[in-house]
């Protein structure tokens, strides 16, 4: 098991640590990756695992119910703490609710579960996507019109996809493997992106981001928890929602507490704080979610 673990996260950190190595001498623009990788080669992955005829979607129906449940449970099982340490809700709020389904949670469950886990990684991916940028966008400005949901091209990818998939069109193999190329490389750019990222830590709101580093995984887990046994989920869909469940706060918090200057030193403490907690945190979560797959109990 121990062997399994390691195997799964030290690629993961090791790509990140290379992003984190580049940056420390050199001036990448991040920002610019960042845009090219969500508005082309995510869309892409996105819309090759849907389309794919192999995946029967209707079969996700539970586990996207559930990573809804857990995104925005999370943040009204934190609400009266969050009220009660007299913490500015819009600020410490969103990470807790918006985790890294993209930077690490896709990487991370493709390198635990293999190939087969990619289709339901990318359904808790999207489904904490279209939250976000609906339901995340909303509480840091009520104004904010939902209609901008359809300019995003990760949502234009995921109706596409679902609707091919649902219709039963079958695309042809030589544009599947095209995409599926073009999406593959969202994978590592994604990691390198969070370990550039990493640089960006200020310590100085070091307390809140150690707060929000236990809290994110524990709020999430509490949640899986319930879900998992009311909607019976077994084999990689509970192990996907354990792991999704667990995942530290989303770098695109950072970005849009930027975005509407919202203590965004605050959320970058939380955001990049809390992803340095998951070198704690995900090695006990998969060794909890090895155990029970070997067990059978998943």
């Amino acid at each position: 098991m121990t062997t399994q673990i390691l195997a799964t996260l030290l690629p993961v950190f090791l790509i990140a640590g290379c992003g984190t190595l580049y940056g420390r001498y050199r001036t990448p623009d991040i920002r610019g990756l960042n845009t090219l990788n969500m508005e082309l080669f995510v869309p892409m992955l996105v819309f090759a695992v849907l389309a794919d005829g192999q995946a029967p979607l209707e079969e996700y129906a539970g586990l996207a119910l559930a990573a809804a449940v857990v995104v925005l449970g999370s943040g009204v099982v934190l609400w009266p703490l969050v009220k009660w340490l007299k913490l500015e809700p819009k600020t410490f709020l969103p990470p807790m609710m918006f985790n890294n389904s993209g930077n690490m949670g896709i990487p991370l469950l493709v390198l635990a579960f293999g190939e087969a886990a990619l289709p339901a990684a990318v359904v808790v991916f999207i489904v904490e996507m279209l939250l976000h940028f609906s339901v995340g966008l909303y509480m840091l400005s009520p104004r904010t019109p939902l209609w901008r949901l359809l300019r995003m091209p990760i949502v234009l990818a995921s109706i596409a996809g679902l609707t091919i998939n649902l219709g039963g069109v079958a695309l042809p193999s030589w544009l599947l493997e095209a995409l599926h190329m073009l999406g593959g490389v969202c994978i590592p750019l994604m990691l390198f992106a969070l370990g550039v990222r990493m640089l960006d830590i200020d310590f100085g709101d070091w307390k809140t981001g150690l707060l929000g580093a236990l809290l994110c995984p524990l709020s999430g887990l509490i949640l899986a928890v319930p879900m998992i046994l009311w909607l019976e989920l077994t084999g990689l869909q509970a192990a996907t929602l354990w792991v999704f469940a667990a995942l530290p706060p989303a770098v695109l918090n950072y970005l849009v507490a930027e975005q509407y200057r919202q203590e965004p030193h605050k959320v970058a403490s939380l955001v990049l704080i809390g992803n340095l907690g998951s070198l704690v945190v995900m090695p006990i979560v998969l060794a909890l979610v090895f155990q029970h797959v070997y067990s059978g109990a998943l």
